[in-house]
């Protein structure tokens, strides 16, 4: 019998990783992609990590249902949370980590800062994120001089915050940076004046603490589809291991399939695993609203990539775009989805 085990990093376990990601991720990079590892089959162990947070469903539900277990077979499953992407780049970058559903920033960060040693691999959801503020802010323009928080420094939602600021030219909009559960306690004490926040945080200021929607980040992408999480993994693990990479982006696709199917049950599943991860399980009404504004699926709308990468620049997150040829790799992916008889993805612009 496998066993699954979940854990968090302490603080100082991140502290350590973030000194080391810059020695582990540079010493990696001078490898880089270009020395190509020679497959060792199945690895011995994959270590996956993902957020406690409806928009990794497919990540709760493929860990939780064993359906990541069934596809990997004799390979050890070891799970880790985190609450923001940084925290788990480093831990990529640190190679503590094999494979992470992430941020879609984060996930782009990640490429650049191994200089090449990650690899997007597939989607898991879109949409699902909102700016959320007090019901006196009726227009853009009071966002002047008011206090927003996002959920980590550089992370996909602070991007985009800091992006529409810039475009809007709003002035004196101050951006903190907290954990989510932090900013739901901030906002009902009044210290704060809204969030860009994902699901379910963004429904539960809304429903659990009188927030209002100012806007909706699906309003800002054609045909309302942006990537909120996707998979990426390290490249030194893709070439060494391609088997147990394609065994998790099976067991996505079951679970993501499964939770169309039964979407009752899939919230079921997610609302336990929040309990269990994070110690808190989410009103019905909560759950709702927040697989509503949510789309499971392993397109990572790769046609964004571009876009996302110049908003970092827009939002004062990096000085220039980073250049996304060979950030992807959808081989596995659609090897995965030609066996099934589905469409493969294309990545115009992100392949080597």
């Amino acid at each position: 019998m496998r066993t699954h085990h979940r854990t968090r990093l302490p603080a100082a376990v991140l502290a350590a990783l973030t000194l080391a990601s810059g020695i582990a991720g540079c010493s990696r990079a001078d490898r880089g992609t270009a020395v190509e590892q020679k497959s060792q089959g199945a690895a011995a162990e994959v270590r996956v990590g993902y957020f406690p947070n409806v928009t990794h469903a497919p990540a709760l539900i493929g860990a939780k249902n064993g359906f990541f277990a069934k596809e990997l077979g004799s390979t050890k499953l070891t799970t880790q949370t985190f609450n923001a992407g940084p925290e788990e780049v480093n831990a990529l970058l640190g190679n503590s980590l094999d494979i992470a559903f992430i941020g879609s920033g984060p996930a782009i960060n990640a490429f650049t800062k191994s200089k090449g040693a990650i690899q997007l691999v597939s989607g898991a959801v879109t949409g699902g994120a909102q700016l959320v503020v007090k019901p006196e802010i009726t227009a853009q323009e009071q966002l002047a001089g008011r206090n927003i928080a996002t959920p980590s420094l550089a992370n996909t939602q602070d991007v985009a915050l800091k992006k529409f600021v810039a475009e809007k030219k709003l002035p004196d909009v101050k951006v903190t940076n907290l954990d989510n559960p932090k900013t739901f306690d901030a906002f009902k004490k009044g210290e704060l004046d809204g969030g860009w926040l994902p699901e379910p945080w963004s429904s539960r200021l809304v429903l659990d603490a009188g927030a209002k929607v100012l806007l909706d980040e699906k309003t800002l992408w054609p045909e309302g589809k942006f990537p909120t999480t996707v998979v990426i993994v390290r490249s030194e693990f893709l070439q060494q291991h391609p088997e147990t990479v394609t065994a998790i982006l099976k067991g996505e696709l079951a679970a993501i399939e499964w939770a169309k199917t039964n979407p009752a049950e899939a919230k079921k599943v997610v609302n336990g695993e929040l309990k269990a991860l994070a110690g808190s399980t989410l009103s019905e009404a909560v759950l709702d609203r927040a697989f509503s504004g949510i789309e499971l699926g392993i397109d990572p709308v790769a046609s964004t990539f571009s876009q996302l990468a110049q908003d970092s620049v827009t939002a004062g997150v990096v000085k220039s775009a980073v250049d996304l040829k060979g950030f992807a790799d959808f081989g596995p992916l659609n090897a995965v989805l030609k066996e099934q008889g589905k469409p493969g993805v294309n990545a115009p612009g992100l392949t080597k």
